[in-house]
């Protein structure tokens, strides 16, 4: 008699801020209909938006509609403007108290809308350091405003995928696991990486940023960069050892989603979507 080993495999999925020009049910369909497994919904214009009044029965229909589709869900909070027209990514969790409780309310809904969902994580990042703001007070302000999500995750029973940013104050897994620890390591913060940024600021590189996420990856992004900008580009146009991310991957045995983000690139969102899930393919059979 013999033994049988079961594979474990991320399960992969694209992101909607790439299919940006399509409403969220067709973005759903094309996704779907070119075989992911997986979808990370970006919160807020054009596809679900956290602050309407009917957000709740919102979610349960795309609950709903998402089972029937098999589709698992990441959320990702990183919409460009959902918070202030004016200024990308503004308020986050760096500024002063008074716009920063904008982010934290914003993030507290995500909380509740992937309770809903059941979605794998909510996906976050620290934000840039505001003009003017020293590093040590932006830290502390930080560690403040994260404590405050981290029990708000856990009276959810969710959990939080932080993910270091090219030019952010948390930029590296290290500097992630860093703030981690100042938590008090709790089990409600997992660790998110994008591939494209490994090449940009990871010291190891993709290797030695998914190894030093290890148990706490919980959400992996997948494009292109080049070692000079924070630019995510179509999937073998870039320097990223796409081979070695997704056999370290396997080694880690993660089991989580895997989705392509390209939010620069709704425009070609259909031949993207198609393309990328052949080439992803493509390398998992490779490295077997």
């Amino acid at each position: 008699m013999t033994g049988s080993t079961t594979l474990v495999r991320p399960v992969l999925g694209y992101g909607t801020n790439g299919l940006a020009d399509h409403p969220l049910g067709a973005a759903l369909d094309v996704v779907q209909h070119n075989g992911y497994g997986a979808v990370a919904l970006t919160l807020g214009h054009p596809h679900l938006d956290p602050f309407a009044d009917g957000w709740r029965d919102d979610a349960r229909l795309l609950r709903d509609d998402l089972e029937a589709r098999g589709l698992r869900v990441v959320l990702e909070t990183g919409g460009r403007y959902v918070l202030d027209p004016f200024r990308k990514h503004r308020p986050n969790l760096l500024d002063d108290d008074g716009e920063a409780e904008l982010r934290v309310a914003f993030l507290v809904r995500a909380i509740e809308i992937a309770e809903v969902l059941g979605a794998d994580c909510v996906s976050l990042w620290s934000g840039v350091l505001p003009e003017g703001a020293d590093a040590a007070g932006a830290w502390h302000r930080l560690v403040d405003r994260m404590s405050r999500l981290v029990v708000t995750a856990r009276a959810h029973g969710v959990r939080l995928g932080f993910e270091p940013e090219p030019g952010m104050l948390v930029e590296t897994v290290a500097d992630a696991l860093r703030l981690r620890g100042e938590l008090g390591d709790p089990p409600e913060f997992g660790i998110t990486v994008d591939l494209g940024h490994c090449v940009v600021v990871e010291p190891g590189g993709v290797e030695g940023a998914l190894r030093a996420a290890g148990d706490l990856l919980v959400n992996v992004q997948v494009d292109d960069m080049l070692p000079h900008a924070h630019e995510h580009l179509e999937l073998g146009t870039g320097a990223l050892d796409l081979d070695l991310a997704f056999r370290t991957l396997a080694e880690l045995e993660y089991g989580g989603i895997a989705a392509v983000e390209l939010p620069r690139h709704s425009h070609a969102a259909p031949r993207l979507v198609r393309e990328s899930i052949a080439r992803l393919t493509e390398v998992m059979e490779r490295i077997g």
